[in-house]
């Protein structure tokens, strides 16, 4: 009699010996977990240093087809090599000056090309100084204002007592004239009565308001050569409801903006001191929100009390510092670039300070306009850059405000022109880079380590230096962004090599 054995399914060979190898390879960890695991380092430092493992070339070459960081030293793989790689302490990190915001990962962003060009801070033609004249002739009476102070629009500046022969008379005339227009007003009231009784024949009241109508006329006519003196439409309202002749004039601050303000008041007005106080009379708006005047500076006072001036003679200068122009100066051979800037509308940056360190930068400032004319002498080209201004000190002295503005005509400085973009690199400042003889290194965090890591400069100027996008570094890599030639002696240093004091420095 035969024993029939089950016939056991091939899948269920497969998974019983699944299992057996892993429970064996788990009980047999020890003996060959050490070795796989130092052919994987080894692996990972042949990677590390540009080899290849002796037999696997084909999958080196198929793994760098695949994955675009292969070969790349991260962080996450943890080995240092000792000869290019620095651990550096807390107090290191400040003595190189990597502050937190120093260390930033690497991202790709838009490089603009740019020249540089010596520049100076210059006035506004027609806008920054404004003079202040007096229309009459007279003697001063009273100087309400300091040179130096700071003023806004519609505060009193001089009282004026006036000497002008030619103002009296028209003066004289205008009010003469409403004086006989009040007579005709009255008697043609008299007439309009008496004709619808019959009493007085019509012609008589039609004289009377022909003769009411010329004297109209005539006081438009004295009405435009009063303006003529300088007088403005509420001023000769004024004059006409109070009839009273204008002795005195009380000039005021005009205005830098297109904000309408009498320049001349009559002397009935009471005076307010030049100040910051609002004053109702002058605001248009009562229910509009209150803004700030913009502080104007008493540049230049020209006149004393009690001195005699003359019609159009000046009285004072006052300043409008609230935006100013940069003057560069380029080179004829920049003119093309410089209208390609302006056209494409690329932003200019100004820099103030060169020889500080930490220099000042204003940046996306625009364009204003190019000379049409070359200076035959330096051959150079004369263009403008808005240059909004800031007050940087406001003070008062009793009554009096002084204001001080931050960037001042005469200052000198640099601008920086962008004349070229490229789109898509990494760009680091200068200070990230060191240099040694050809090679170029930027220093990448790798945990509390800081690995140096060679890369090909493709551009480099004075503040910033563009990096080849060719696997070196990867967007996200964080680098350490000033400090290189630091971190280039500390290297050296530590190789017991002798230390050259210009390596890596740019003059």
């Amino acid at each position: 009699m035969k024993i029939r054995i089950p016939k056991i399914p091939t899948k269920w060979l497969w998974l019983g010996g699944t299992l057996a190898v892993v429970v064996i390879g788990a009980f047999t960890s020890q003996h060959w977990w050490p070795m796989t695991t130092g052919w994987v380092n080894q692996t990972v430092a042949y990677f590390r240093t540009g080899e290849q493992m002796p037999g696997a070339e084909s999958e080196v070459s198929n793994a760098d087809a695949t994955d675009p960081h292969a070969g790349h030293d991260h962080a996450a793989h943890g080995g240092h090599d000792e000869a290019t790689s620095l651990e550096l302490s807390n107090q290191a990190l400040r003595n190189v000056g990597l502050s937190p915001d120093q260390i930033q990962p690497v991202k790709l962003e838009t490089f603009q090309k740019s020249i540089t060009v010596p520049a100076v801070i210059v006035e506004r033609p027609g806008r920054t100084v404004i003079k202040v004249a007096t229309p009459m002739t007279g003697v001063v009476k009273q100087v309400h204002a300091v040179q130096g102070e700071a003023v806004e629009p519609g505060s009193i500046l001089f009282q004026i007592r006036l000497t002008h022969e030619d103002l009296v008379q028209a003066q004289t005339r205008f009010l003469e004239a409403l004086g006989e227009l009040d007579v005709e007003q009255r008697e043609i009231a008299r007439l309009q009565e008496v004709t619808r009784s019959g009493a007085v024949a019509g012609k008589i009241l039609l004289n009377r308001e022909y003769a009411r109508d010329k004297l109209n006329s005539s006081l438009r006519a004295m009405r435009e050569g009063l303006r003529l003196h300088g007088l403005s439409n509420r001023q000769i309202d004024q004059m006409a409801s109070e009839r009273r002749l204008l002795r005195e004039l009380q000039i005021v601050v005009p205005s830098a903006d297109d904000e309408e303000i009498d320049q001349l008041r009559l002397s009935q007005q009471p005076v307010r001191p030049v100040g910051f106080t609002q004053d109702s009379s002058l605001a248009p708006d009562t229910s509009a929100p209150p803004t700030t005047p913009t502080p104007l500076v008493l540049q230049q006072v020209n006149v004393f009390k009690g001195q005699s001036v003359k019609a159009g003679e000046t009285l004072c200068s006052i300043a409008d510092y609230q935006e100013l122009y940069i003057e560069g100066l380029a080179f004829e051979q920049d003119v093309n670039q410089l209208r390609r800037t302006s056209e494409e509308g690329w932003k200019v940056d100004a820099l103030f300070g060169q020889a500080n360190p930490d220099t000042k930068t204003v940046q996306g400032l625009e364009i204003a306009y190019l000379s049409n004319q070359i200076d035959t002498e330096s051959r150079t080209l004369k263009f403008y850059v808005r240059l909004p201004n800031i007050v940087a000190k406001d003070r008062r002295d009793n009554d009096d405000r002084f204001v001080e503005w931050k960037y001042l005509p005469g200052q000198r400085l640099q601008l920086r022109i962008p004349v070229e973009e490229w789109q898509e690199q990494i760009v680091l400042p200068v200070e990230a880079v060191a240099n040694e003889g050809a090679e170029s290194f930027v220093f990448q965090q790798n945990g509390a380590h800081f690995d140096r890591v060679p890369v090909h400069v493709k551009y480099r100027d004075q503040h910033s230096a563009v990096i080849e996008n060719d696997g070196s570094l990867f967007p996200g890599d964080v680098v350490a962004r000033r400090g290189a030639h630091q971190l280039q002696m500390a290297l050296k240093n530590k190789a017991g090599g002798g230390v050259d004091p210009h390596a890596g420095h740019n003059h």
